[in-house]
């Protein structure tokens, strides 16, 4: 009889995968040669990650999002959604009325 695992076991399945994946990707980087990850960054940086037009970043109370010209998408880097999250409901509300089409 195969029983379905706990909420707690799945968290702990999908950490271990997400480790797992964590550490296959640091050791694709570690055997790229510094030029590789260079020409990679060059290509990519502040390019739109669903279209792949330029980013612009916008300041909204201190925090620094980065806006896609083309799409309107917008990103968040390390840590900015936490800033995001710190701000109150009425606040947050204004910010998306900022991006809205």
């Amino acid at each position: 009889m195969h029983m379905k695992p706990s909420r707690n076991e799945e968290e702990y399945i999908a950490r271990q995968q997400f480790e797992l994946l964590k550490k296959s990707e640091a050791e694709k980087r570690r055997q790229l040669t510094e030029a590789e990850q260079k020409a990679a960054q060059e290509l990519h940086w502040m390019k739109c990650p669903k279209c792949g037009m330029s980013l612009l970043e916008v300041e909204y109370r201190k925090i620094k999002v980065d806006k896609c010209s083309y799409c309107g998408g917008i990103w968040l880097d390390a840590g900015e959604m936490e800033q995001v999250a710190l701000i109150d409901k009425t606040s947050l509300d204004k910010l998306f009325r900022v991006f809205r089409k």
